[in-house]
């Protein structure tokens, strides 16, 4: 216990998207000596902003979010990028006698911070290419079935359709010889070096979830989703393989703006994968270890949570 105190503290606030998960964070940076850290693989992307909700200039001013605005929409950026800037953010707060508090929902982020990175091979843009020529005409659940055949621990980790993670795990295979599985068995992992207590926030009831994904989606309609889509569209650079068009909600507005379906169908369409989004962060947190649960709707939600980081000596009770 003596050695675990001795590390720095450090705040893990997590949930699904349209938790509510924003609104604490907010209230414990402007009330304790916290830095907010995002921790979401969408808000990384300069003009994707409506539709990742992403803080305005407003909210930026009352508490600073670092690691938004990263890159273009065109560019990539992976998991172990994240490990290495969030600890650099993390070593600059903690520097300064602050808490880092890292928040957001993209849980292969944290599991990367928490766990350290395998050291995979770097990508061969002839072998993704074809990778990708492949997937589009013989279909992904096609690869995804040949990757069955050479990772099946890999392949049952990923859905038939999830292109750019099967194209992935094929590409190390074809550069290394060696499967994900193996990289991964391999992998010498860094304790993360800091006393981090874990938050997840949630409301109890899935139904009330179901319905504020709802009405977040409407209000990013009617701020303007459509013409940031459509900018992006119109750019010419980018196309529905990218990680950035391939953002929950952006998406099915581009494929409303291929013509595949109609404006509400695509409204309602973003509704369902944004749902199944939350369903996939709600898996992942369930497995989640030293995890405190905290409702979205407890009317002292700041109270709940700070009660849970008093017991950890993240701060004193009497600050």
């Amino acid at each position: 216990m003596t050695q675990v105190r001795e590390l720095p503290p450090a705040i893990f606030l997590m949930g699904p998207t349209a938790s509510g998960k924003t609104a604490l964070a907010l209230e414990l940076v402007e009330k304790y000596p916290c830095e907010i850290i995002s921790v979401d693989s969408a808000l990384i992307y300069k003009g994707m902003d409506i539709g990742t909700a992403k803080p305005d200039a407003a909210m930026q001013a009352r508490a600073p979010h670092r690691l938004i605005d990263l890159i273009d929409p065109a560019e990539s950026y992976s998991a172990a990028n994240f490990r290495a800037d969030a600890l650099r953010e993390m070593a600059e707060i903690t520097a300064a006698g602050k808490v880092p508090l890292l928040v957001g929902g993209t849980m292969m982020y944290f599991k990367f911070l928490r766990d350290g990175a395998a050291e995979l091979p770097q990508s061969v843009p002839e072998v993704r290419d074809r990778l990708l020529h492949e997937g589009l005409a013989e279909g992904w659940p096609a690869l995804h079935a040949r990757l069955a055949t050479i990772d099946p621990e890999s392949a049952a980790r990923l859905k038939p359709m999830d292109s750019q993670r099967i194209q992935r795990a094929l590409e190390v295979y074809e550069i290394s010889g060696k499967t994900l599985s193996q990289f991964w068995a391999e992998q010498q992992t860094e304790p993360l070096p800091y006393h981090v207590v874990n938050l997840a926030v949630c409301p109890e009831d899935r139904k009330t979830l179901h319905e504020r994904i709802a009405l977040r989606f409407r209000q990013m309609v009617d701020m303007g989703f459509e013409a940031e889509v459509r900018a992006l569209y119109e750019r010419g650079d980018l196309n529905e393989n990218m990680p950035s068009v391939r953002c929950v909600g952006y998406r099915q507005a581009w494929d409303w703006l291929d013509g595949k379906y109609d404006y509400e169908e695509m409204i309602e369409r973003g509704i369902i994968a944004t749902r199944q989004l939350a369903k996939r962060q709600i898996t992942w947190l369930r497995s989640w270890p030293d995890l405190h649960w905290l409702d979205t709707e407890d009317p002292h939600l700041l109270q709940s949570a700070l009660k849970i980081l008093h017991a950890n000596a993240i701060f004193s009770a009497s600050s």
